[in-house]
């Protein structure tokens, strides 16, 4: 059992010493202060794992199986806009690595992609009470503990850390890529400017990546092909906008492109030049600009996943999980 806050890994359930171990030291002091909700949530984590392991023997039977490894996943979740007050939540099971069953909130009702998960469906539709509870917890409770996570946390969960950008090239035939990394948070947007008007054609969005520092990365790229270099600069710019921050405008300067071997650009049609000298070989270079440009989400959210192998006094951390099953099949 896993949560996190923002991409941030808050606490995990070590089920062999059957303890909760906070991660990071605002969480440790959030348990000092609330001991009662530890002790309960330990208790409820305690019990998961026996319906963690029925649910297994059920799936096992519905899926044909009768040895091996098997996993049961169990991801929930809410967000929370913090410029809009809008929220959201999620609750959804996966088994061996695929979807099998997720929770509409909108109609509370369930949703099974698979035949197996079909009578799981039918017991949880019918239990209306606990599914009316459920989008209480997600749109109510679960948001206001998002809340105490970021006031706890707020010098880890609510800060700003300023991008460094840099212009990459692994050829002269290669893609050039806008790459920012050591941001935070992960909500930025990256994208190329033509003339000052943002590209669309031919993206292919990058994915925000996390580094080992608890900051993100992310890489764009979009091909422009039969643009000449002089062009470059005076036209084109790989911009990065990050909330709390001025927009990073990095122009297109063959001067300021690194490529694998460590050299600029401009260094290294110097050394064609020379090389056309001396050997007479004309060399034409098709120049390609790329760009991906990222969607990422606005939205605080702690996510909390189960995995077998304000005022909050008397709300619960997580709603209850529940068997998928009533023990027949």
């Amino acid at each position: 059992d896993v949560q996190m806050v923002d991409e941030v890994q808050v606490e995990y359930f070590d089920s062999n010493t059957q303890r909760i171990i906070t991660k990071q030291d605002w969480a440790d002091q959030l348990c000092n202060d609330k001991p009662r909700e530890l002790e309960s949530e330990t208790e409820r984590k305690k019990g998961q794992q026996q319906v963690f392991k029925g649910n297994i023997g059920t799936l096992k039977k519905r899926f044909n199986q009768t040895g091996g490894a098997h996993i049961v996943q169990r991801m929930y979740g809410c967000e929370w806009d913090d410029e809009d007050g809008t929220t959201e939540g999620y609750e959804q099971y996966g088994y061996d690595g695929e979807d099998f069953i997720s929770l509409d909130l909108k109609t509370l009702t369930w949703v099974a992609p698979v035949h197996q998960a079909f009578p799981s469906k039918l017991r949880l539709d019918h239990d209306t009470a606990q599914n009316q509870y459920k989008k209480n917890y997600f749109n109510k409770e679960c948001v206001d503990w998002l809340k105490v996570y970021l006031v706890y946390g707020k010098s880890t969960l609510q800060r700003t850390e300023r991008p460094r950008v840099s212009l990459l090239r692994r050829s002269p035939s290669s893609p050039v890529v806008c790459h920012a990394t050591g941001f935070y948070p992960d909500r930025v947007v990256v994208f190329w400017r033509r003339d000052g008007q943002e590209l669309h054609e031919q993206v292919d969005p990058g994915e925000v990546l996390p580094n080992h520092d608890g900051t993100f990365q992310v890489s764009v790229d979009r091909c422009l092909t039969a643009v000449p270099q002089e062009d470059w600069g005076r036209r084109y710019e790989c911009v990065v906008q990050l909330k709390g921050i001025e927009d990073i405008s990095t122009p297109l300067d063959p001067a300021h492109i690194r490529t694998n071997g460590g050299e600029t650009i401009t260094s290294l049609l110097s050394s064609s030049l020379v090389l056309l000298v001396v050997a007479a070989v004309a060399v034409v270079v098709g120049v390609f600009l790329y760009r991906k440009k990222n969607d990422s989400e606005k939205r605080h959210k702690p996510v909390d996943s189960d995995t077998s192998s304000e005022n909050t006094e008397g709300q619960k951390l997580a709603p209850e999980y529940q068997p998928l099953s009533t023990g027949q099949s």
